[in-house]
């Protein structure tokens, strides 16, 4: 028997494809418009959402028996409040640069709506370990998706991965830009995340025709 049921397997596995938080969902669009310049800030943003949305679910939902009906909002923001702190005080400790880099886009998880979501969604009428499951699973299809984007943002805008030249040398002309490639400095600016997250859409539905809505 394996460690994971079919259906404990789906809460990871579903939100990577066909219900993704991202692309299916249409959530935490912001985040992906605004730290996908660079690759590094995109994977310890995905890493920062996993940890909060991961240990977030399993909070609220050992405690979902005691929670009166009506503060149920405000502790669910003291829980992402608090965990959000422990990222952006581990950052500043041992990535202050890159802390300095996801500025306020740290503290601005505590409102991304796709744990806020899963919060009432999901943890607030499951066990522990499924909800555990259930936010690994909507983190990863996240941060998949915003991974992927700043991939191709920063290679296609900077030429480089993780700040690492990778086409060639612009100035000295070498590797692909002895061949007249540039950079195209638009793929830096936040519409171009837009254009990104669409084609992924796009190839997404082209692949999986059910995801297709009818007019």
């Amino acid at each position: 028997m394996g460690l994971l049921s079919k259906k404990d397997a789906a809460l990871i596995k579903d939100p990577l494809a066909d219900n993704n938080p991202i692309t299916i969902q249409v959530l935490g669009i912001c985040s992906a418009l605004a730290i996908t310049a660079q690759l590094e800030a995109a994977i310890v943003m995905s890493f920062s959402v996993l940890f909060v949305l991961g240990i977030g679910n399993v909070v609220i939902s050992l405690m979902r028996n005691i929670i009166p009906s009506k503060i149920r909002i405000i502790v669910q923001l003291i829980v992402v409040a608090a965990l959000v702190i422990i990222v952006d005080q581990v950052l500043k400790a041992f990535a202050y640069e890159l802390s300095k880099t996801l500025s306020v886009f740290v503290g601005l998880i505590i409102t991304n709506c796709i744990i806020m979501g899963r919060f009432e969604a999901f943890a607030l009428g499951n066990g522990p370990w499924r909800s555990f499951l259930d936010g690994i699973g909507n983190a990863a299809g996240y941060g998949v998706i915003l991974i992927i984007v700043a991939f191709f943002r920063e290679l296609l805008g900077a030429g480089t991965l993780l700040g690492f030249p990778v086409l060639g040398d612009p100035i000295e002309k070498t590797g692909l830009y002895a061949f007249g490639y540039e950079n195209n400095g638009f793929m830096l600016l936040a519409p171009m995340a837009l254009i990104v997250v669409g084609i992924i859409i796009w190839i997404q539905r082209t692949k999986n025709k059910a995801l297709v809505e009818d007019h």
